[in-house]
């Protein structure tokens, strides 16, 4: 039997608690190490999940004990984290973003090159049943060359989560960066073809604040076929979600946390998904168990460094996109 994976958290808090959860459904790996600067909210953290507490995560990387870490920390902080990580031979699922920047994310990339470990992304959604299903159908060909995929994200910004940091455009806040990401993510993922160019509408519709709220995408990929996302973070209202595949032999319709459906001859019918009773905790839990066969088993990371940038890359150029009124091509 092989060893449980050792691993520690940078980024002890909200998500970081999921992430600790999630390890202990897996079976596969152990909490062994845990870093948050403030020290009432680090000890409470390591007295519900376990693991020797430390303040600086150069501590917790000097820790021998510790094979591989989560990075949860703010999306500012990946480059120089990941980069201290990677130096200290530790392997990293690296939460999304993958960076803020397209030019730290290929930073980050060659640290983990250079070091020979594994880097996986944690873009947690493509884990979710509904979603792997729809991609092995995709892939399966059952509706054909895909023409159109469009994903919408509808919830509220300010929830009980929100810290001050992503209220700020120069430390990588905003609702497309924190939440919509995925969605957009998830679109490219799906259609699996590199994005050429995009045009988006962005801003702050909903809330008196610096960084987005709302972002409105339209996506042109290089094999012909476009892509439209919904980033929106409300101010109150009910949470929505979905996601549509369209391909010449039928339409997939997705909803990440209860099932997947498919369109054809004017008739919808379910496609067989098991859900189970968390879905998008069972998802977190997934992507844990890939990253453990990518370390452990040598299988290839999945979602790799290049899967990371090219999404941040396509964020930037929706910025760009945004201030400048027309579209821009994404970088390759």
């Amino acid at each position: 039997m092989t060893d449980p994976l050792n691993v520690g958290i940078l980024g002890a808090g909200y998500f970081g608690a999921r992430h600790a959860s999630a390890m202990a459904r897996t079976g596969g790996c152990r909490l062994v190490a845990a870093c948050r600067s403030e020290p009432d909210s680090l000890a409470r953290f390591v007295g519900t999940h376990g693991g020797t507490p430390y303040r600086r995560i150069e501590e917790l990387l000097a820790d021998p004990a510790v094979e591989a870490v989560v990075i949860a920390t703010p999306h500012h902080l990946h480059e120089a984290h990941a980069v201290a990580a990677a130096r200290a031979r530790k392997h990293i699922l690296l939460e999304k973003p993958m960076a803020s920047s397209l030019a730290a994310c290929l930073r980050i990339a060659a640290a983990a090159r250079e070091a020979g470990i594994v880097l996986m992304l944690g873009h947690t959604l493509r884990f979710a049943a509904p979603m792997a299903a729809a991609k092995a159908a995709i892939e399966r060909g059952e509706i054909g060359p895909v023409r159109f995929a469009r994903g919408a994200l509808v919830k509220l910004w300010m929830e009980a989560n929100r810290r001050d940091w992503h209220l700020d455009p120069a430390r990588g806040g905003g609702m497309l960066f924190t939440a919509g990401i995925h969605w957009l993510d998830a679109v490219m993922w799906l259609v699996g073809e590199p994005v050429e160019a995009v045009q988006a509408a962005l801003g702050a519709r909903f809330h008196e604040q610096r960084v987005d709220d709302l972002a409105q995408i339209t996506l042109r990929f290089r094999g012909g076929a476009i892509g439209a996302v919904t980033s929106l973070g409300y101010r109150d209202g009910a949470v929505g979600t979905a996601i549509e595949v369209v391909g010449d032999r039928g339409v997939l319709a997705i909803e990440p946390a209860r099932g997947l459906r498919l369109g054809t001859g004017g008739q919808w019918r379910d496609l067989p998904v098991t859900l189970p009773a968390a879905v998008m905790e069972e998802a977190l839990a997934e992507e844990w168990r890939a990253f453990i066969r990518a370390v452990r088993g040598g299988e290839a990371p999945a979602v790799d460094a290049a899967a990371g940038g090219r999404v941040v890359a396509c964020i930037e150029a929706c910025f760009e996109s945004a201030r400048l009124g027309r579209e821009i091509a994404v970088a390759p």
